[in-house]
Order: C-alpha cells, then structure tokens, then sequence
C-alpha cells in the first residue's frame, strides 16, 4: 500500500525565536517524527534521544497530543517502549485511530495489542549520523 502522506515537509507550524523555549522542542519532535517512513514505528524515548531530548520521552507525548489527527505529522507512527499504543482517555478515541492507521500500513499486533520492535521499529541511524556532521 502506498503511503498517502509522501511529503511531510509542508509542515504548518513555525520555529519560535528562543531554543529553550517547549514549542522549539516541540518543533524537533515533529521535525523527527515526520521522517519515521511508511510502515515503521518508533518509540516515544527513541523521538526524544533523536531531538535532542534525552530521558523527555514525556515531553513527546505531550507534543504529539497537540497534533490534530489529520495533521501531516505521522503522530500514529510513535508508540511506547513496550510496543503498545499508550492509551489515554483524554484522546477521545484516537488510540483506536492509531491502531487502524499502523494496521493500514501493514504493521501488525499480537493478541495481547504489541507490536513487534525487531521488526517494525525504524533503525533511525541515518538521522542520528546527520546530525552529528
């Protein structure tokens, strides 16, 4: 299946002046997010390591709850440690959401709700590579 979201560069959202500031940490989150490809996932400490933001895996998910679900950012695309969507009842309904969207990518679930890492988490080297030169 073809991913419908190929371009994930028309981001709506721009940097705020300060680096310090949540929303330029928020920015690199969405900047992360939006390279995990089609088909793959990535966890919320993995997001974080990745902008710059070890051990605020936390701050992640509350970034990612801002994002409105038809948003461009593949927010579906990031899930807990343990391979689960992280459920909240404040989401309205969007775990279920997530987990028909990761299903539409071909990313499957065991009986108990997980997702194998070994196979579907993204090996995001590559980013890490580029932004150490």
């Amino acid at each position: 299946m073809k991913d419908k979201r190929e371009s994930f560069n028309d981001f709506p959202y721009s940097p705020l002046p300060t680096p310090h500031s949540p929303m330029s940490s928020y920015e690199a989150i969405y900047a992360i997010v939006q390279q995990i490809p089609y088909g793959q996932v990535a966890t919320y400490g993995q997001i974080a390591d990745l902008a710059n933001l070890p051990g605020r895996a936390r701050l992640v998910g509350y970034a990612l709850f801002r994002v409105a679900p038809e948003a461009e950012i593949p927010w579906h695309r990031v899930i807990n440690a343990k391979g689960e969507i992280s459920e909240s009842p404040v989401r309205y309904g969007s775990d279920h959401l997530q987990r028909s969207l990761l299903e539409a990518e071909g990313i499957q679930f065991n009986a108990a709700g997980r997702i194998n890492l070994r196979t579907y988490r993204w090996n995001s080297f590559d980013v890490a590579d580029e932004e150490r030169t």
